[in-house]
């Protein structure tokens, strides 16, 4: 297959004066977060409500993931699906990024930019979407099929969605955080797949990454313990090659090393007092 390449990028999508902004929009960085990973029950409620508009985006561009179609539409119903409901989409002029979701296409492991690429019978496509939606963030994302993919695609595709369900099992209270990573990795190499390390899943709440790093790979740096009330995402990133990769100029875009095809599945969770409740289900 031709690999992915940069195309066209549409002007920026307006968001209605009405819906309220992060506090980083269009700002180099955003303000560092110093706050508790462990959540008031105020500010769990309102991710309850920002995670499942986000999964119910989520599942909606997902319906449109079909040959023929632009990233860039793609993102157009991603952006009116948040603006619609009154959520402000959290990747849009987050340190530049000029779009509502990461459209990312087979080899791009993540942070691809929509834009005029037609989606071709055959690609996966990794749709990664964040509501920001009362003063939180819900994050998710899922990789959909679009048209007749081959079997190894689809296995890729189905055991990413594996490793993210048994990495959500593992979460208990009194356990290490890198219980996570060390489930999904054990699970990737009987298939041989490259995890990828540089890009992980993060605290979340009143920001969208609180500085809580969640790897998807066996690291016993990361042992902080899981508590109730925490809340983080997980959202492993599997190739069929190697783990290495490396990003485009315009640095966002990164692709497998080898350009062989790369999956991910993300959600963001909250741990409870026997496990996880996943806040990014529709």
């Amino acid at each position: 297959m031709t690999p992915v390449a940069p195309a066209t990028l549409s002007p920026r999508r307006a968001v209605p004066a009405s819906i309220a902004r992060p506090e980083y929009v269009d700002r180099p960085a955003p303000t560092p977060y110093d706050g508790p990973e462990v959540k008031d029950a105020d500010t769990i409620a309102r991710m309850r409500v920002a995670g499942r508009l986000a999964a119910q985006a989520r599942e909606e561009v997902g319906r449109h993931v079909v040959p023929g179609v632009t990233t860039d539409e793609l993102d157009r119903i991603g952006h009116e699906f948040l603006c619609d409901h009154g959520a402000y989409p959290s990747t849009l002029g987050y340190r530049g990024f000029p779009k509502s979701l990461c459209s990312s296409v087979n080899e791009v492991i993540c942070h691809g930019i929509p834009d005029s690429r037609v989606v071709e019978d055959g690609d996966i496509v990794n749709i990664d979407i964040t509501a920001y939606l009362d003063g939180v963030h819900g994050d998710t994302n899922a990789t959909f099929l679009a048209g007749d993919v081959d079997e190894e695609s689809r296995l890729l595709v189905e055991r990413t969605r594996e490793s993210l369900d048994r990495a959500i099992r593992a979460v208990k209270p009194g356990r290490r955080l890198n219980v996570i990573g060390r489930v999904i990795e054990s699970y990737a190499a009987r298939f041989g797949y490259g995890v990828v390390r540089e890009f992980t899943g993060h605290g979340i709440g009143t920001s969208f990454h609180s500085g809580l790093i969640v790897p998807h790979y066996d690291d016993p740096e990361h042992d902080t313990l899981i508590e109730p009330g925490m809340t983080f995402t997980i959202e492993p990133m599997l190739n069929l090659g190697t783990h290495e990769w490396e990003m485009w100029d315009d640095d966002w875009t990164v692709v497998t090393k080898d350009l062989r095809r790369s999956a991910q599945f993300e959600h963001t969770l909250l741990v409870t007092a026997t496990g996880a409740e996943v806040l990014t289900t529709p």
